[in-house]
């Protein structure tokens, strides 16, 4: 839940919801306002009709036949033919205006409401209602001069907290259910670019080659895919043109090296000519790590199917036949998608960095899941904690001598996680409980390519 409310889609939904509550409040309190204001308006008008046609009978008749006519006609009210004996709690200005339409301006009229509601109507008890303690009274003149006071039966005031069936329950199910539905519809459908324009971004960083996105859909999504596609276009560019400048600089280098190399044999002191020819045999393996670098870093390449155990099985040979002490235990049983050649190096770059300041590599390898570790462990000192991170930069070196034991440019780590990361692996490294340092490469297996029944 927490993840969906920090995601976009989730804040788009929240805003939708809150967005749609607010106004449904907003128009629930419009109209309430508007019904009660309707509520009083025709409530008061049909106490005004009753009161005319109370007041047009009581006009027609003798004055000693108006007691007996009153009440007989005037339901829900009481009639006494007295002026007002207290002040009105509080004038009903709706009401009034109504009686004065109905009856014109001589007649006095006031209308408002009383607390005594019972004692001025005779102890009347249709006048004692429950949770009603006041209740409305209309003064006014006759034609004669008469006074006339009419005290109304109390009525409840507006109220929609009365539902008459249980259609108002279905309603207060379904309309948030409606409401959730459609906001996270609408959500999902304005979140939904983004995430594959994400998703294209993360599938950038290991294939520069992944095909380009589909400029569909709204205007500003069609614009943003554009320039996304733009933008891998012109990467690809710089990528393979910075790799094929590399690759004809270390070509090109090769030739006066080789020259050089050459006029050295001459050199008579035998001695001096040992350690230029170092010299030289040194910057040619500048210029290949360089190389190899900028190629580990191009996310191009072929793809094919690889058998993991062989391969490596086959790095762990060479090794051995070099003299290097390395050992391999354990098997994976799976074929992945790999560039051979790139993932041959990465595996031969772990393994010489062991045995070159490890004396040693022991090398396993076994399925996980989803997913095939190996595991490249030496001998050495390790390395400091601060550190660990560090040595993945290029030409950054903890051992900072150029000697022919432990000599080297600083980038074979650099290249083995660039390799790892092209094939949607990681390589992290972390320091033995026994001593020694560990490289632990993984690499994610395509299901399609398991032989896990191969024996």
């Amino acid at each position: 839940m927490k993840a969906f409310i920090a995601s976009m889609q989730g804040r788009v939904f929240l805003v939708l919801i809150g967005g749609i509550v607010a106004s449904a409040l907003l128009t629930a309190a419009l109209a309430d306002r508007e019904g009660r204001r309707t509520f009083v308006q025709v409530r008061a008008a049909h106490t005004a009709d009753r009161v005319e046609q109370l007041v047009s009978a009581l006009e027609a008749v003798p004055p000693e036949v108006r007691p007996t006519l009153a009440a007989t006609l005037g339901r829900g009210m009481t009639a006494q033919f007295a002026a007002p004996d207290a002040p009105l709690q509080e004038n009903d200005a709706e009401l009034t205006n109504a009686l004065v339409d109905e009856l014109g301006q001589d007649r006095n009229v006031t209308a408002g409401t009383r607390a005594d509601c019972a004692a001025q109507a005779g102890n009347n008890g249709a006048f004692a209602r429950p949770g009603i303690a006041s209740c409305q009274v209309i003064s006014l003149t006759l034609r004669d001069g008469t006074p006339l006071r009419l005290i109304l039966r109390p009525q409840p005031d507006f109220n929609w907290s009365r539902p008459r069936s249980s259609r108002w329950l279905l309603y207060v199910i379904v309309f948030p259910l409606c409401l959730g539905l459609l906001a996270y519809v609408v959500a999902r459908m304005a979140t939904r670019p983004l995430g594959r324009l994400a998703r294209a971004a993360t599938a950038l960083g290991s294939d520069i080659n992944q095909p380009p996105l589909p400029e569909s859909g709204p205007s500003e999504v069609r614009d943003a895919a554009a320039a996304f596609n733009v933008m891998q276009s012109r990467i690809r560019s710089y990528v393979e043109e910075r790799t094929e400048m590399l690759a004809a600089i270390a070509h090109d280098l090769q030739t006066p090296i080789t020259r050089l190399r050459l006029r050295l044999e001459k050199v008579a002191d035998e001695n001096l000519r040992d350690k230029l020819v170092a010299d030289l045999g040194a910057m040619q393996g500048m210029i290949r790590e360089g190389l190899d670098l900028a190629t580990s870093l191009d996310t191009g390449g072929m793809m094919q199917r690889v058998d993991l155990d062989s391969l490596l099985s086959s790095v762990c040979a060479n090794a051995v036949d070099t003299g290097q002490d390395v050992t391999l235990n354990g098997r994976t049983h799976v074929s992945i998608l790999a560039i051979p050649i790139a993932l041959q190096r990465c595996l031969a770059n772990l393994i010489d960095n062991a045995v070159k300041y490890g004396g040693y590599a022991r090398v396993t390898m076994a399925r996980e899941g989803n997913k095939a570790v190996i595991r490249v462990s030496d001998g050495g000192p390790g390395i400091p904690e601060a550190q660990m991170e560090k040595v993945f930069d290029p030409f950054y070196r903890i051992e900072t001598s150029r000697s022919r034991e432990t000599g080297g440019t600083g980038l074979g780590l650099t290249i083995a996680r660039n390799i790892a990361r092209k094939h949607g692996g990681t390589l992290v490294l972390r320091n033995g409980s026994g001593g020694g340092l560990e490289c632990t490469l993984t690499l994610p297996i395509n299901s399609s390519g398991s032989n896990s029944g191969r024996r």
